[in-house]
């Protein structure tokens, strides 16, 4: 019999709500966090390096996932952890530095200066991948399968939407008081209690809104030893398949372009036209870009040419499949990105040109994207699909950290053109990996 809640309250009040929420906190940590460590004159090395810290949560999140089964309900950890991301996002606002404006543009201001906004940072990543998580599994638990499948392409489309609010509107917002008060920490501020704002809201929301579904119970805790049971013998089954060293090898390699270019492309947006480097030599440097421009630009128009590009990439690799999709896509994710190569190297003012160049690597990058996923999904089939699944996700995470340790350390010393020239380099790992994959591909 199910849960009356279930059957009142219709998946269209919560199902929206949940997976825009789920976005939020995500985009904020991975996202919003470099764009505003950029604008406080963070140098690239310590920027690239410590955001490349936050992503560890979504790395190595199935080593708890089985505890959030045990421990509660899904409903309790959602709002639980919604309740923590506002509380977070309210200690960012308040506690965030104005470091001196003299500092900032000299682009000298030490990380250490934001030991509290990245401690704040850090506990919002483990926060939002747990949310992640329990929304995961409350979804699958609080309607039925028809259901499920009726709204999987609506659960998709406002986390997407998530992305473009987060990337796009709030990054507008605060380029917008940047350029009335002419004080960026004060903008920054104003756009995490915005953000504040906004969690607050969906946390009271979903605390009336989100069904007590029957089904939403903690697993016996006397099955403890059992989960754990499962979850060695899925890592044990995973390590053991057939071709799986080439299958980590692709996953690490086949986006390690991209994995140097993700941290620097908004700091190269913003960041002056001229830049010195360690040796004291001053070449050319950024773009020079407003804030909201740059919100407009990369995080409205370039994440929809992202979405477009993905869900395109989607539907060619539905109907021509994998194998016979794989060099289109490896092409499609590493070339538009020498883009970023020539705009470094004549530094052009025409804002036309700037977000046409951006929108087409985005969109590159999102059409072959999906070859990626697609590997990820095709290597997970078996009787740990989920989990096998979780754990590409982890070689995933860990893809895009490696280079983005170093890549902030490398710019630094050698300069935004021959940075990206560096970085585009590594398509031929790219290549090289696909060669070998496309020989194993049966389909």
């Amino acid at each position: 019999m199910r849960n009356i809640n279930k059957v009142n309250i219709s998946p269209w009040v919560w199902v929206p709500t949940l997976y825009f929420t789920e976005g939020i906190p995500y985009f904020l940590v991975n996202s919003i966090s470099v764009m505003l460590f950029a604008k406080m004159g963070v140098p690239n090395d310590q920027l690239a390096f410590f955001t490349t810290l936050l992503y560890f949560p979504w790395f190595l999140k199935g080593i708890w996932s089985p505890f959030v089964d045990i421990l509660r309900t899904k409903r309790w950890w959602i709002i639980a952890m919604q309740a923590l991301l506002t509380g977070l996002c309210i200690l960012l606002t308040l506690t965030l530095p104005h470091p001196a404006a003299e500092t900032i543009a000299a682009k000298a201001t030490s990380a250490g200066l934001f030991r509290w906004t990245l401690i704040f940072f850090i506990i919002a990543a483990f926060a939002s991948a747990t949310h992640d998580i329990a929304a995961d599994g409350y979804y699958m638990l609080a309607h039925d399968t028809k259901s499920q499948a009726a709204f999987v392409g609506i659960r998709s489309t406002f986390y997407r939407i998530a992305s473009v609010f987060s990337q796009g509107v709030l990054v507008y917002i605060a380029g917008q008081i940047e350029n009335k008060t002419g004080d960026i920490p004060l903008s920054w501020q104003v756009t995490l209690g915005v953000t504040s704002i906004i969690m607050l809201c969906v946390t009271l929301y979903h605390s009336f809104f989100l069904p007590r579904a029957q089904e939403d119970l903690p697993r016996d805790v006397k099955d403890y030893g059992g989960a754990m049971r499962e979850l060695k013998d899925s890592f044990v089954t995973f390590f053991t398949k057939p071709g799986v060293g080439l299958a980590i090898a692709f996953m690490l390699l086949f986006r390690l372009s991209e994995g140097f270019l993700v941290k620097l492309c908004q700091p190269f947006l913003v960041d002056a036209r001229t830049t010195v480097l360690r040796d004291g030599q001053i070449i050319g440097g950024g773009l020079a870009l407003n804030t909201d421009t740059v919100g407009l630009l990369y995080g409205t128009i370039g994440v929809a040419c992202l979405l477009l590009g993905g869900i395109l990439g989607g539907i060619y690799i539905s109907r021509k499949g994998l194998k016979h999709s794989l060099w289109l896509m490896a092409a499609a994710l590493t070339l538009p990105s020498f883009v970023y190569c020539y705009l470094s190297m004549a530094q052009p003012d025409s804002l036309w040109f700037i977000g046409t160049a951006v929108s087409f690597e985005q969109f590159g990058y999102g059409f072959g994207f999906t070859a990626y996923m697609m590997f990820m999904m095709h290597f997970s089939e078996g009787k740990y699909k989920t989990a096998h699944y979780a754990i590409c996700t982890a070689f995933m995470a860990l893809s895009m950290m490696i280079p983005g340790f170093v890549a902030g350390a490398i710019e630094m010393s050698v300069g935004y053109s021959a940075f990206f020239w560096i970085a585009n380099a590594c398509s031929i790992t790219t290549f090289v990996i696909t060669y070998f994959v496309y020989k194993n591909l049966k389909s």
